[in-house]
């Protein structure tokens, strides 16, 4: 695929995260992974599409800072998501209890997927959100013990993936799925596009 960058071929990502990486290679965009480890705690009475827009500028900015030297003016790319339910954050699963109590919760619901973007560059740093509504339909006690059995509940805020098995129980989103995955293209295109980094 030909790369579609003006003056940089390869933007530093503030993830580890395959699915973000994968999302970029979409959009015709290398990234070098640089995970950024942040206190991710909740602040009080936050919301969650404001908890996420901080994440996302603290993470951003934390891996900005790590990079050293000519690295520095090199674009960085930051994302967090996190699913909401009845404005209360579900995070990513503390161990298989945790994903079971939130899967419980998600079964027959409607909720909202909130993923931020952030952009540092040029000594300034943008975020954009993405919000997506996710339908999911009734499922069993059962149903959960298998998905967790797969093991892909693992490191995923409310404890499954859109892309995954979990995509049998979603009935209907109003919304990004890129954005559910973890990164919204379109507004994540956007964004490098304001800030001339791609051309497409």
């Amino acid at each position: 695929m030909r790369n579609h960058f003006e003056q940089h071929s390869v933007i530093y990502l503030a993830s580890r995260s395959p699915r973000r990486v994968e999302l970029l290679k979409q959009m015709g965009i290398d990234c070098i992974t640089h995970p950024a480890d942040i206190d991710e705690t909740e602040l009080p009475g936050e919301l969650p599409e404001h908890y996420v827009v901080r994440l996302a500028e603290e993470k951003a900015e934390a891996c900005l800072l790590a990079l050293s030297g000519d690295h520095q003016a090199r674009p960085v790319l930051a994302a967090d998501t996190t699913v909401a339910l009845a404005g209360q954050v579900l995070g990513k699963p503390e161990d298989d209890n945790d994903a079971r109590r939130m899967l419980a919760a998600l079964s027959g619901s409607t909720h909202q997927v909130h993923t931020a973007v952030a952009l540092a560059y040029m000594n300034k740093i943008e975020v954009v959100l993405s919000t997506t509504t996710v339908g999911m339909i009734d499922f069993s006690e059962k149903q959960i013990e298998h998905y967790i059995a797969t093991g892909e509940h693992r490191d995923k805020a409310g404890s499954y993936g859109i892309q995954g098995l979990a995509g049998v129980w979603i009935k209907r989103i109003e919304g990004s799925y890129t954005g559910v995955m973890g990164l919204p293209v379109c507004e994540t295109a956007a964004l490098l596009r304001k800030h001339q980094i791609i051309k497409i």
